[in-house]
């Protein structure tokens, strides 16, 4: 396999109450961008690296990436409004020759090199893969304060990235949201639409994406046995 990355950092963080965007807040006195590229660095299968950074922070990208010893081609660009844009402005400076592009996001810090290897192993059988989670918890469907329905959750899950896909079929997928004005959450959404097979790749319960100030909390509760 010859696999691209995109890592898309662009996120504001206004929702955790900080400063500086959310993939440059600090876990275990190391930024979540920095996990993310160690990871990255970490499976033979992935090439090159392209980076959607907050606007202004570009060079700060580039530092982490110096400091994460990453040996592998590095670009970094600013990210877009929304994260389907950072996505699509990533993936245009992705090299042609690369069969398959897997996607991550920085807020999700604890992601392994198993999960990426497995994403990246599937998108090359089906075309798509994503990491996910069997769903937990019960779900209700309310309507006017008041359960209008309980949904079975068997066949539920709760996705996660990285998601690995061929790149033409991400390709393919991203121009018909701009010529179509789709919008969606995540590129396997965008792949679904146009009908190619997206496998599940089970994920972990620490993957969580950080968005909120307890989402930070548990996620520094899981490093911090790691730094003893």
């Amino acid at each position: 396999m010859n696999a691209s990355a995109i890592i898309v950092a662009a996120g504001s963080g206004v929702r955790l109450g900080r400063s500086e965007p959310k993939a440059f807040v600090k876990i275990g006195g190391r930024t979540m961008l920095s996990y993310s590229l160690r990871v990255i660095a970490s499976v033979e299968a992935i090439g090159e690296l392209v980076i959607a950074a907050p606007d202004g922070f570009e060079a700060a990208a580039r530092a982490e990436v110096v400091a994460a010893g990453v040996r592998i081609p590095v670009k970094i660009t600013r990210g877009g409004a929304e994260r389907q844009d950072s996505v699509r402005i990533a993936l245009a400076l992705t090299s042609s020759e690369s069969d398959l592009i897997v996607v991550h996001d920085a807020a999700r810090p604890m992601a392994t090199r198993k999960i990426f290897e497995a994403c990246l192993e599937a998108a090359a059988r089906s075309g798509g893969a994503i990491a996910a989670i069997p769903l937990a918890d019960t779900l209700k469907r309310v309507v006017d304060s008041a359960i209008a329905e309980t949904i079975a959750r068997a066949e539920l899950w709760q996705a996660q990235t990285p998601q690995a896909f061929r790149r033409e079929v991400l390709v393919a997928a991203h121009r018909r949201a701009v010529n179509e004005r789709i919008v969606a959450t995540d590129d396997a959404d965008l792949v679904e639409r146009n009908g190619t097979r997206v496998e599940i790749v089970e994920g972990s319960s620490a993957n969580i994406k950080i968005t909120t100030p307890p989402d930070l909390a548990i996620v520094e509760a899981i490093v911090a046995p790691r730094m003893v």
